[in-house]
């Protein structure tokens, strides 16, 4: 019975840590494809990833608010970067990749 609970634990555990990596690898691949155009060279005035004084105030907005400033368009970003193929859901995982990545 012990094992049975340890191996159930253990699986709980693995796809954890597989769910997060998912995530994090659409974020990557969504800002790769479709963000970093901008964001790597700081294009237009887009905070560049990595810029830890530009993106300080952002991410002090929180993941939800750039989200939704990513999916309507701000300033000279067009809604969802120009990409409207993305899903809301691919928008957020990149924007959190890239604040993730600017902390």
């Amino acid at each position: 019975m012990k094992f049975n609970t340890l191996a159930f634990c253990f699986v709980l555990l693995v796809f954890s840590f597989t769910s997060v990596s998912a995530s994090d690898d659409i974020g990557q691949s969504v800002y790769t494809k479709s963000c970093a155009a901008c964001h790597a060279s700081g294009v237009m005035g887009a905070p560049k990833v990595g810029d830890k004084v530009a993106w300080s105030p952002l991410i002090t907005e929180g993941v939800d608010t750039l989200t939704h400033n990513s999916i309507k368009g701000k300033g000279k970003m067009p809604p969802k970067g120009g990409n409207m193929k993305l899903t809301d859901e691919e928008v957020k995982a990149a924007v959190a990749y890239m604040m993730e990545m600017s902390k």
